[in-house]
């Protein structure tokens, strides 16, 4: 229940996190320069907490040696701030969120059903079909 309290608190920055990065882009007038400003704002602060907490870095071997498509993760980071900067002010907060959670519920369950990029099984039941296209309904309802 706690990691569930987590990840809805970090859901409700998501956002607040849009919001600030439409407003970011309307001073730097492009959505490439936002997500680039807005990832270098969190690469120094992650750097800077790296440093403070004294993590190691992982030795050039094993970055070599870590297989292409694990280093997506930034790719598609960066893709999502971008669109947030556009889709934001247009779609709103609501019906963009609703619309990108409706996204990653239809992903999550292929992922899960295949067990893609590393999670485990849970093949797609009734019941999570059901609950996925609830949810792509709601996006249906917030855009009414």
């Amino acid at each position: 229940m706690a990691l569930i309290l987590v990840a809805l608190l970090v859901g409700l920055v998501l956002p607040v996190q849009a919001g600030v990065n439409a407003q970011l882009g309307i001073t730097l007038g492009h959505p490439l320069t936002t997500a680039f400003v807005s990832f270098l704002v969190g690469t120094l602060a992650l750097a800077a907490l790296v440093l403070l907490a004294r993590v190691p870095l992982p030795s050039l071997r094993i970055v070599l040696e870590t297989p292409s498509w694990y280093w997506v993760g930034g790719l598609l980071g960066a893709l999502y701030i971008a669109a947030a900067v556009v889709l934001a002010p247009r779609l709103g907060a609501t019906t963009m969120i609703a619309s990108v959670v409706a996204g990653q519920m239809l992903a999550s369950l292929v992922l899960d059903h295949f067990g893609w990029v590393g999670f485990a099984e849970h093949h797609a039941t009734p019941s999570r079909l059901a609950g996925v296209i609830l949810v792509v309904a709601g996006v249906l309802l917030v855009r009414r």
